[in-house]
This record gives structure tokens, C-alpha cells and sequence, in this order.
């Protein structure tokens, strides 16, 4: 089985791209299908385990060999020594998926400096680091692309105000970079996913499991976005096709931030889900086993 892309194959031949976050969830489906699209992927994560298992799967896909690269993005010293390393096996950075990140669940009045913290450097300080060292170690001088994946933070983020604010913080970075790298030919760009039926939702504490499941009534499309539909705007905007975008941002949300109390939104089953990722899986949260 291999993936089932909307793009046309090898697309991305004799590109080679680094997708961070790559061992799970969106960043390992977004390196499967620009691996079933030609490209060589450069993988990088902070476990090791997991980003071989990747490069496991799209071997047995028949993709090109993908690189593992085990990284902490929040690490200055280790993101420019991860990006040589990419470079001194890969020969070239096409592209950058600014996929890593992660937070935490929990009101403003509960989170620690610590964590507040923690969480800007996983979502926009890492993010910036990232693309930083792709730019001067290879952009700069030869190309390439960027897409920055942020979240659904149009209208607040109760429960997540510390992501909320990173995330808002790498669209005006975004914005930004793509204005001052200008001059090298090089395009940024933002993906927003909004509620994504994804791996991580696994991760969240029990109590707040019910709310999760509740979320696609207030969805105007009536269900969870999936990977590969996230995925899919990623590879759209690392394309050719997306040649005379920057600094924009997609967002793959089922229009959720338009969503008006005074404007009922019947229940549908109209909005069929693409989801062309062979090795997808249900969240457990999610399954009615």
C-alpha cells in the first residue's frame, strides 16, 4: 500500500525536504506523502525511535530513503548542527516543514512561567531557529520554501492562551520572513489545522476527553479534519503551483473562526473527509470501541 496523493507523481523528484515533528501525526503524514511524491525526506524529532519507524514505513512504501536526524528545535547549538547534518547527507534543502511543537492543556491562571515558557520555544522560538538555519546554510544562497504549521487561533484559544499566543506569534513571523528573504527567492508560509483527528489527541487528561468529543457540532463541515487534508496543503504550497505565494496562510479548519452564534448550522453528512494516507488510523479517542 502507498499513499493516495492528489498531486501527480514525482512532483518532488530529486527534492529533498526536512520535516519536523516527523515521528507522528501530521509531520509523519505530510513526510509520507512528499515521499510517495519523489522527494527525499530529512526527518527530525527529539526520539529517535519513532523517526526510524518512519523511515521504516516509507521504505516499505517504496519511497526514497528518508534521513533521521534526532533534534531538539528548542536547542540553538543542536538545530545548527542538526541542519549541517542534513545538508552534508542530503546535498541540498529544498523545503521546510515547521511542523514540531506541542502544549498543554490548562487555564492562564494555572500555567507557570516555566510552562508558558516551554511551549513558546516548542511552537514559534524552535520554529524561528529552524528556519533561521535553513536559510543562511542554504536558502539564502539557493532557494527553496517554508510552511510554518500554526493552529486555529483566529478568535482565542481558552484552555491553550500559552500555543494561542506562539502560534500567532510564527504567523507575523511568517509574515515577516517572507518580506526580508525576499530577495533570495525564498517563499514562507503558514498552514492552520483546526481540529485534526490526529494522534495527539491521545495525549490530553481524561477529563477534558468529552469536550474533544463534542467539537465537530460546532464545525460548519460537522466533523474532524484529517491529516491528509493538512498534509495536502502543505505539499500544495511547497509546489510549483504556489510559485507567487508568500507569506500567507491556509487555513484547513472547516470554517470554524466563521462560525456565528446567531447563524444555526444544521447537522450534515455532506462534507465527505479525503484521507489518502494508507497508514491513518482512528484516534482511540474517537473510536467507538
Amino acid at each position: 500500500m502507498t499513499y493516495s496523493s492528489v498531486f501527480r507523481p514525482d512532483l518532488f523528484a530529486g527534492r529533498h525536504v526536512i520535516v519536523t515533528g516527523g515521528g507522528s501525526g501530521i509531520g509523519r503524514c505530510t513526510a509520507h506523502e512528499l515521499a510517495a511524491l519523489g522527494a527525499r525526506v530529512a526527518l527530525i524529532g527529539r526520539t529517535e525511535s519513532k523517526l526510524v519507524a518512519v523511515a521504516e514505513e516509507i521504505a516499505e512504501a517504496g519511497g526514497p530513503s528518508a534521513s533521521t536526524h534526532s533534534c531538539d528545535i528548542r536547542d540553538e547549538e543542536a538545530v545548527t548542527a542538526t541542519v549541517a547534518a542534513v545538508l552534508a547527507e542530503h546535498g541540498r534543502i529544498d523545503g521546510l516543514v515547521n511542523n514540531a511543537g506541542g502544549q498543554f492543556h490548562a487555564p492562564l491562571k494555572h500555567i507557570s512561567q516555566k510552562g508558558f515558557d516551554t511551549v513558546v520555544r516548542n511552537n514559534l522560538t524552535g520554529g524561528f531557529l529552524m528556519a533561521r538555519e535553513c536559510f543562511t546554510q542554504w536558502m539564502e544562497d539557493d532557494g527553496g520554501s517554508v510552511v510554518n504549521i500554526i493552529a486555529d487561533m483566529w478568535c482565542s484559544m481558552p484552555g491553550m492562551g500559552h500555543s494561542g499566543a506562539a502560534r500567532a506569534g510564527m504567523l507575523s513571523l511568517t509574515e515577516t520572513a517572507a518580506v526580508e528573504w525576499q530577495y533570495a527567492g525564498v517563499r514562507v508560509n503558514a498552514v492552520a489545522p483546526g481540529w485534526i483527528a490526529s494522534s495527539g489527541m491521545d495525549t490530553y487528561p481524561e477529563e477534558i476527553k468529552p469536550m474533544l468529543r463534542a467539537l465537530p457540532q460546532f464545525v460548519p463541515l460537522k466533523r474532524w479534519g484529517t491529516e491528509s487534508e493538512v498534509s495536502a496543503a502543505i505539499v500544495f504550497l511547497l509546489s510549483e503551483a504556489a510559485g507567487f505565494i508568500s507569506g500567507s496562510c491556509i487555513r484547513v479548519d472547516g470554517a470554524v473562526p466563521n462560525a456565528r452564534a446567531n447563524w444555526p448550522m444544521a447537522d450534515h453528512d455532506k462534507a465527505p473527509a479525503y484521507n489518502g494516507f494508507h497508514l491513518a488510523e482512528t484516534p482511540r479517542l474517537l473510536r467507538d470501541d
